[in-house]
């Protein structure tokens, strides 16, 4: 059964033009072509990628958040009460008003009590500014380093002036040592990412992230089966090109700098709508999609090489909107950058209304005990 299923995988009419297949990549005559048994390599790569996470955020990270003065905010916990802790963790985090009046009942609580103890619990689940600051400046950190390595292996390379050079003598292409890291070290990093995604700080396109991690790593693995290489090298690059800008925003976001974050964000924007909404669709997708025809006839790994394309450049059309709605909302009303896909603490509005009506009613009633006002029947000295 697995034998039959591993020979319909590996059928050359899937993965290759017709009169093309696996044996035009043996190597010979000293050059040197991608395997898919070399993805393995991958797999260790993300566990180094892991464990030097673990180090970077501890041993570099913290000291810089502190020096830039990241401050946590403190959270009022929620006290200790097993009823309403058992129907967080086994039921829901957002209880409905009938739910509420039901454990009104159950616990004694009033209403008002049992939706703050409810708010202060979400809150203790949230990520700290410090988590986010370490996890942002992880990311900087390598995006900045893979854009600089990825520029460095293409500087010199005629497909990055040219992209029909990308598919001159394909599939014959012979892998170059570069070529060869990079891939391997972009291939473990989105495979740290996918691992840790259950730990990491969760937003509100958690699931988009999980998409894009995805079809990122196919994208990856098949266009290294079938010697798409130049092709995964430029689009490897296109997005590198804005996302360390993007991490560096939200450093400075977490450290309060506002204006420092606002102006690197309205940079990033800028790179990202000409990378991601004009290079990559009308440059990249292009050369991937209307000038291989013209060289082969069509065949399965073509259409499925393009369609994990359209699904990433889908992704960029979702983002940009997010991205073009806060970049507008800070150039029109010069409002603070906020990422609309993280989930805010919540504040206890309710506790805060009742403590101005007594600080109201203290200052005109004089203090309060349980509610009413107590009378100064004590006198003076001179009395």
């Amino acid at each position: 059964m697995l034998s039959e299923l591993s020979q319909w995988f590996w059928q050359e009419r899937l993965w290759f033009p017709k009169g093309l297949g696996w044996a035009d990549l043996e190597d010979r005559e000293g050059r040197v072509y991608a395997k898919a048994g070399d993805l393995w390599v991958a797999l260790p790569i993300a566990l180094v990628f892991l464990i030097v996470r673990q180090i970077f955020e501890r041993t570099v990270a913290t000291p810089l958040a502190s020096l830039l003065g990241v401050k946590e905010t403190e959270r009022l916990r929620a006290p200790p009460n097993p009823t309403l802790e058992s129907y967080y963790c086994t039921v829901t985090k957002n209880p409905t008003q009938v739910s509420v009046v039901n454990l009104c009942k159950q616990t004694g609580c009033s209403e008002r009590q049992v939706q703050r103890w409810f708010r202060r619990r979400r809150n203790q689940d949230r990520p700290s500014l410090l988590k986010k600051f370490r996890e942002a400046s992880w990311r900087f950190t390598f995006y900045l380093l893979a854009f600089i390595a990825g520029l460095a292996a293409l500087i010199d390379k005629p497909w990055l002036y040219d992209l029909k050079e990308m598919w001159q003598g394909f599939p014959v292409l012979t892998l170059l040592p570069s070529q060869y890291w990079y891939y391997m070290i972009e291939l473990g990093f989105y495979g740290s990412l996918l691992f840790s995604v259950a730990s990491d700080v969760k937003r509100k396109d958690f699931k988009e992230q999980i998409v894009h991690h995805v079809a990122t790593i196919l994208l990856i693995s098949f266009s290294w089966c079938v010697n798409y290489i130049r092709a995964g090298t430029l689009i490897m690059l296109v997005h590198d090109s804005s996302d360390y800008l993007l991490e560096s925003a939200k450093m400075f976001n977490y450290a309060g700098w506002r204006n420092a974050c606002n102006y690197i964000f309205i940079v990033f924007a800028g790179v990202f709508i000409v990378t991601r909404l004009v290079i990559f669709p009308f440059r990249i997708i292009y050369c991937t999609w209307v000038y291989p025809v013209t060289i082969y006839e069509p065949f399965f790994g073509y259409y499925f090489f393009n369609g994990l394309l359209m699904v990433l450049q889908s992704l960029h059309i979702l983002w940009a909107v997010l991205i073009i709605r806060i970049a507008v909302r800070f150039l029109t009303n010069n409002e603070k950058v906020d990422d609309e896909r993280s989930d805010k603490d919540e504040t206890d509005e309710t506790d805060e209304e009742e403590d101005e009506e007594v600080r109201k009613s203290r200052q005109k009633n004089g203090p309060l005990q349980n509610g009413h006002a107590v009378h100064n029947n004590n006198h003076s000295k001179a009395e």
